[in-house]
């Protein structure tokens, strides 16, 4: 019997938040491995000369309008790696939830020597997690309910793609290219060809999607359709040659060259590189004119909110878009810890207080 994953569990009511069963920490995170040293140092100090102080620690970010994202993970590695754990009283918000400048998302009270020396890793996933979440949000709305996948699979270290996977369905996408990308929330990869499949074809796109078919006949057919840099009659070629077999094209002309439609033609009142709405018009018009407008038009290259934004509210023909690089930039949102109470008094360095918040809700221990 397959597992029932946890994100299930949080979907159906059953639990509040992910755990470690998800997440699956690397266990060298107890040693101190992944902490910034000067906390192992102020942990030996404290336990030495000062042990026992209750202090309330808080984060929070600089930016409006953000969608936080990472909490349950931060819990869950508290939850997990404290010492403890027990007798800290965490209150958080959930993952998803919009917050704005300076507002705390999280806040633990405890022994400082207990849970201090987690903090650098808890500022990191909450600033991933809610960058990705945070970049996913704006392309989701850009979309106006337009069918999307994330393709964020090569723009960074693979060893993040669980967790971006999982930042970019709490925003809202929930097609990935790889099974990491859906390892926590139970989504499987998906894709159809890379330009390296039609390579091997020796240049031929039909042979290629023949290929294909033959080795997943269950499943139709996308063609990567730029190889040749003739968007438009390479499409009606394969989708006459296919027939009902082709679901789709996806176009991935690259930013640095201009389709063969545009040989000859006035190009002057409009940047004609790369995906660009023109040449989507044209090959929707030419699907049109040869009774093949029923074959699925997915764009890919270059797409971010902005253009995306564009394009759906102008209505570009497009079915379907991948996006990659614009779903994780790292720099979209930055989290800071900071002591703000020493038992039970304010106390905090100049610049920073304790933020009342009515929105943070109490967490158990253990989650379930």
């Amino acid at each position: 019997m397959a597992e029932t994953l946890e994100i299930q569990l949080k979907e159906a009511g059953k639990i509040s938040r992910l755990t470690d069963r998800t997440f699956k920490f690397d266990r060298r995170i107890a040693e101190g491995y992944y902490s910034a040293n000067y906390f192992l140092k102020s942990r030996q100090i404290v336990l030495k000369y000062a042990p026992h102080h209750v202090v309330e620690e808080q984060w929070f970010q600089r930016r409006d309008d953000t969608m936080a994202c990472g909490l349950d993970e931060a819990i869950a590695l508290i939850h997990t790696f404290a010492k403890h754990p027990e007798t800290l009283k965490i209150e958080a918000l959930n993952d998803g939830d919009m917050i704005q400048f300076g507002e705390p998302v999280l806040k633990v009270t405890g022994a400082y020597e207990d849970f201090g020396y987690l903090e650098s890793l808890i500022d990191g996933i909450l600033a991933r997690r809610s960058s990705v979440a945070t970049n996913v949000h704006e392309v989701v709305a850009a979309l106006r309910g337009a069918d999307t996948f994330s393709m964020a699979d090569r723009q960074d270290d693979y060893l993040t793609q669980a967790g971006d996977g999982y930042a970019t369905y709490v925003a809202g996408i929930k097609k990935f290219s790889t099974d990491a990308q859906g390892a926590w929330v139970g989504v499987k990869g998906m894709g159809t060809m890379p330009h390296a499949l039609i390579e091997i074809c020796g240049g031929d796109i039909c042979r290629a999607c023949d290929l294909y078919h033959a080795t997943f006949p269950q499943e139709q057919v996308t063609a990567l359709i730029d190889y040749h840099n003739n968007v438009i009659p390479d499409t009606i070629l394969v989708a006459k040659h296919l027939g009902r077999v082709l679901k789709g094209v996806r176009v991935d002309t690259s930013q640095a060259l201009i389709d063969h439609y545009f040989d000859g033609k006035d190009t002057s009142g409009f940047d004609p590189h790369g995906v660009c709405k023109e040449l989507i018009y044209a090959l929707k018009k030419a699907l049109v004119e040869n009774h093949l407008e029923w074959v699925r038009i997915t764009v890919s290259s270059g797409f971010a909110a902005p253009k995306i934004g564009e394009w759906t509210k102008e209505g570009v023909p497009v079915d379907m878009y991948g996006v990659g690089s614009a779903l994780v930039l790292n720099g979209t949102v930055g989290f800071t810890g900071d002591l703000v109470k020493l038992d039970g008094a304010l106390e905090a360095k100049e610049g920073r207080a304790d933020i009342p918040s009515d929105r943070l809700k109490a967490v158990p221990f253990p989650i379930y």
